[in-house]
Order: structure tokens, then sequence, then C-alpha cells
């Protein structure tokens, strides 16, 4: 049983770690975390990313970055501002692919010259 449950631990460790793997399938909404997310990691967008820019992308969670409460929980106080939040899924209602499943989240296009 104690074998179990270490083999359970660590599988719950990898999944919460997923955020940095950008080639990483759609995954089932989570509560965000508290932690801010690192641009530096694979899949973030770049520190000074334009917010609606084709650079402002979280590849492991495939919203706009600087709209991803999943990667930094700091946003979430203004989605449930505008009642634009999913209790059930801890997410906005406008991400949530489970509640919406018709639902088209894309990244815009590269602007000329980058």
């Amino acid at each position: 049983m104690r074998a179990i449950s270490t083999a359970a631990f660590a599988i719950l460790a990898l999944a919460a770690a997923s955020c940095d793997n950008k080639d990483a399938p759609k995954e089932t909404p989570t509560p965000a975390d508290s932690t801010p997310a690192a641009s530096t990691h694979v899949g973030h967008a770049p520190v000074g990313a334009k917010p609606g820019s084709h650079e402002d992308w979280c590849g492991g969670h495939q919203v706009p970055e600087s709209m991803c409460t999943r990667c930094n929980a700091s946003l979430i106080p203004a989605f449930k501002a505008t009642g634009d939040w999913c209790k059930g899924h801890g997410l906005p209602e406008s991400q949530c692919l489970i509640c919406n499943p018709g639902l088209k989240i894309e990244r815009p296009p590269k602007t000329a010259g980058k």
C-alpha cells in the first residue's frame, strides 16, 4: 500500500511540473497555484511581450500568457470580478474547454518582420 501511495505522489508531482512542457497535450484544468510564470522557461512568453501579441503565449496551457491564471494566480481576482470564472474547474470560463468544448483559443499570428 505504501508503494502505491509513493507512486501516486510521484505521478502528481510530475503532473504539477508539466506547465513548462510545451509539447504536452491539453490538460484537465486545475486551480492555479500562486507562482507567477517564469518567463525564462520553455513555453512561456518572453519578458516584456506585448499582451495580445504572438509572443504573449503560454505554450503549456494554450492561452495568452498575460491571461494565464494557471501560471499567474494574481490574475484570478480580475476574472472573478468580471464574472468570468468557472468554479468547477478553477479557471476563467472564457478558457474552460470542459464547459465550452467548442471554444477556440488561437494564438495571434506573427507580425511581419518577426
